[in-house]
C-alpha cells in the first residue's frame, strides 16, 4: 500500500477547487503515491504555462478547444481528443474555447499537495 493516498472514494461536490488564477482552477480527484488524477477548469484564454516536470502525463479533453503546445509542436486539440507528454518535455496550453482537462500524472504530483 502507498505510503499516501486519496480516501478511497471521492465525492466530486465535496472535493475543492484550488484557484490558480482568475481563468484556471483545478480539482485533485484521487491519487496514492504511483498515481494522480486531476480536472483542470479554464475559462477562455486561461493560459497552462509552458514548463517541464519529471511525472509522465496523460491528458483527456473533456469539454472546450486548447491550443496545445508539446516540445514545440503546437496542435489544437477539442473536445474528446487526448495527449501523451514524456517525462521531462516542454508543454503548456491556451484556452482557446472554456473547457475542462483531466490529467492524469505518474508519479503524483507531490507539488500539488504540498499547497
Amino acid at each position: 500500500m502507498s505510503d499516501i493516498a486519496s480516501d478511497l472514494f471521492l465525492i466530486g461536490s465535496e472535493i475543492p477547487w484550488e484557484t490558480i488564477d482568475d481563468k484556471v482552477s483545478r480539482q485533485i480527484v484521487g491519487f496514492n503515491d504511483s498515481i494522480m488524477m486531476v480536472k483542470v477548469k479554464f475559462k477562455e484564454g486561461g493560459i497552462g504555462p509552458v514548463h517541464d516536470h519529471y511525472h509522465s502525463q496523460v491528458t483527456y479533453v473533456v469539454s472546450g478547444a486548447f491550443e496545445m503546445n508539446i516540445d514545440g509542436e503546437i496542435r489544437l486539440i477539442k473536445g474528446g481528443d487526448s495527449f501523451y507528454i514524456p517525462p521531462h518535455v516542454s508543454h503548456g496550453a491556451v484556452c482557446k474555447e472554456e473547457g475542462m482537462l483531466i490529467d492524469v500524472f505518474s508519479p503524483h504530483r507531490e507539488d500539488f499537495l504540498s499547497k
